[in-house]
């Protein structure tokens, strides 16, 4: 299956929930308040989102006012248009040696994101290590040893409980001594103590920045897409400790609510920039903003 493929399976219950509803729109009538006020249903039944929702309404009356805009055919042309911008951000072309920390919730897909990244990068030809620096949630150091093994690369461990932020500095120090390409930071996700959660995100954050300057440095954030507007919540809650720099969305094949994409990128101003597709090593895609945007508006 090619990557457009994955992509489009993926966002078919959301494709199946909003795209013929766009069309049937579309193939109406008049440009009137009822037209409006069905797309915004539409979009917000998507889980768009309603500030992105208003902010594309508008963007979208203004544009139809502008060119004159009269055919059905020409405003969805508009509305595409509109949709790409918001997703439209421009990614930093990466450089190595590379240290990407990856935060999330738990039970967002971290660790398996974790390993499809270092099948990712190991079969781009580089080296890589993963960093268990979840030491608090009882085998996770283990369920990513299983990954490192599927990916074949290497993983950094200690024993659980071990001191998060010792584990990063010692697993640093070898990824320099091996001229380490990528280096993969996995990080607790637990939420019933936020503040601690959040200083030792920022202390790891501190030990990456002062051990490994020459790096190149990339947060990123998993996020669940079937939870929805929770997600903004949680980019929220982690950018109070760290700067994101852009997002990882898994189960987005799980959710008819897809457009959480855009209410993302249109109220966080943060890209997308992978995507899970299903459950296999191999099923972490960059995200493609026209795929994206075509399925969702085109159904195609």
């Amino acid at each position: 299956m090619g990557i457009f493929a994955k992509i489009k399976a993926a966002l078919k219950k959301t494709k199946d929930a909003i795209a013929y509803r766009l069309k049937k729109l579309f193939t109406g009538g008049v440009l009137n308040d009822e037209f409006y006020e069905e797309l915004e249903a539409i979009l917000l039944s998507a889980d768009i989102g309603s500030e992105t929702a208003e902010n594309i309404l508008n963007d979208l009356k203004k544009a139809i006012d502008k060119k004159h805009i009269t055919k059905p055919d020409d405003v969805k042309t508009e509305l595409k248009r509109i949709m790409r911008e918001i997703l439209d951000f421009e990614l930093p072309q990466e450089e190595y040696p590379l240290v990407v920390m990856i935060a999330g919730v738990n039970g967002v897909g971290k660790t398996t994101t974790i390993g499809k990244l270092a099948n990712y990068y190991k079969k781009s030809g580089k080296s890589v290590t993963i960093v268990a620096g979840d030491t608090f949630r009882a085998a996770a150091a283990d369920q990513l040893s299983v990954w490192a093994d599927r990916a074949n690369v290497r993983i950094v461990k200690q024993q659980e409980g071990a001191d998060a932020a010792a584990v990063v500095y010692d697993a640093l120090q070898s990824a320099k001594s091996k001229n380490t390409d990528v280096t993969l930071i996995d990080t607790a996700g637990r939420l019933h103590n936020k503040v601690n959660l959040m200083e030792e995100l920022k202390k790891i954050d501190r030990i990456i920045d002062r051990e490994f300057p020459e790096a190149m440095r990339l947060n990123y954030i998993v996020l669940d897409a079937t939870t929805g507007q929770n997600a903004i919540s949680q980019v929220d809650l982690f950018n109070e400790a760290i700067d994101i720099d852009g997002i990882i969305l898994t189960k987005l094949d799980g959710t008819a609510k897809g457009g959480v994409v855009l209410a993302i990128a249109g109220e966080e101003e943060v890209p997308v920039v992978y995507v899970g597709v299903g459950e296999g090593i191999e099923d972490l895609e960059k995200f493609d903003i026209d795929d994206f945007v075509s399925a969702i508006v085109d159904g195609e």
